[in-house]
């Protein structure tokens, strides 16, 4: 069999893995998040269907999947049937540059643990996440529903907000690691974690991926009390199931995007001698960013929404400028290996 027939044979193998633990992960943050936020609120949470619990998102997936489904009259029907589409399918294609670990054998052929590792994988990253936001504004407007279309222009305010920020702090990991490949930045982590480099730079990218994926306390676009739902206040059965499974999908996804930007990616103790660790040191890395958006949940009230676009606007803009700006100057110090020179060459350019 040729070369390029067998890496293509191996792109499509990993391909379907990667969206079947996406799937998966998606049905279980659910499961994860009803059970701590019942901790957190003194509740036992689901526990009936199946042992522990752990069958109920197969129920919650089987009565949405015989819920009636019901698009308005006056909807435009084709945009209102796509719009999910577009909405969940980014969210199960932005990981394909992200490493899960290094280069394994099986059965002697070497595999690596990430479908694809492009020059500009981050390029690739920032390009599928300004995607989804075409569903809901679409979703919003194709419903004919007031309300919805309210929630879809809200929506798309508040993440092409967050976007600028977001962009700024990726360049961050590209300028330490002087490349915009995914592997490259994970490599260049080695020593010490970009989070304790540019710890102003991690909070502002955390902050930021939770305004996009519209987790509290920015889920300005879902506000039962202003807006009945907001964009998919139309939607019911798996029409409505995708919206949800996009937004939990994206929760694992920019938890994975931040953990390789700045938590070192699957790297860990002993991963030269044991590369199959990598994979679990980066789902441990997950699961604690997870953890941590349910917190949040169960902590904060949601924000005014003026509010949240005065934060993405007058401190996170500005602020990620200023990181940039830090980062740039040290990088230029380390390479010419002297303040003074550098100094020099920094105030020369403004004469």
């Amino acid at each position: 069999m040729e070369i390029a027939a067998v890496q293509w044979i191996e792109w499509v193998i990993k391909a379907i893995i990667l969206i079947f633990i996406l799937l998966t992960g998606f049905a279980y943050t659910t499961l994860f998040e009803r059970r701590l936020i019942a901790r957190y609120q003194a509740r036992i949470g689901p526990n009936r269907s199946g042992p522990f619990g752990l069958l109920q998102p197969v129920a919650d997936g089987i009565k949405l999947i015989f819920k009636e489904e019901l698009i308005p009259d006056n909807a435009d029907k084709l945009v209102f049937i796509l719009a999910p589409i577009i909405t969940v399918v980014p969210a199960l294609v932005i990981l394909a540059v992200v490493p899960f670990g290094g280069t394994i054998n099986v059965f002697g052929y070497p595999v690596s643990l990430t479908v694809t590792d492009i020059n500009v994988g981050v390029l690739y990253i920032l390009a599928i996440a300004s995607i989804s936001v075409y569903g809901i504004v679409l979703a919003g407007w194709s419903s004919n529903n007031k309300y919805a279309m309210l929630g879809g222009l809200r929506s798309s305010a508040q993440m092409i907000s967050y976007e600028l920020a977001l962009g700024l702090t990726f360049i961050g990991p590209i300028i330490a690691a002087g490349s915009m490949s995914m592997g490259d930045i994970v490599d260049a982590q080695k020593g010490l974690w970009f989070a304790f480099t540019q710890p102003l730079g991690a909070l502002i990218c955390y902050i930021a991926m939770m305004a996009e994926v519209n987790r509290d306390p920015f889920d300005m676009p879902e506000a039962e009390q202003e807006l009945t739902a907001g964009y998919h206040t139309e939607y019911s059965g798996m029409k409505f199931a995708l919206f949800f499974m996009g937004e939990y999908v994206k929760m694992i996804a920019v938890s994975v995007i931040f953990a390789t930007l700045f938590l070192g990616g699957y790297r860990g103790p002993g991963i030269d001698q044991w590369p199959l660790l990598g994979p679990i040191y980066l789902l441990l890395k997950v699961l604690g960013s997870l953890w941590l958006m349910v917190w949040l949940r169960a902590t904060l009230p949601r924000f005014r929404y003026d509010r949240v676009m005065a934060l993405g606007w007058k401190i996170m803009l500005p602020l990620s400028l200023f990181n940039l700006f830090f980062t740039a100057v040290v990088k230029v110090l380390r390479d010419m290996g002297g303040a003074g020179e550098a100094l020099n060459l920094i105030i020369g350019s403004f004469m």
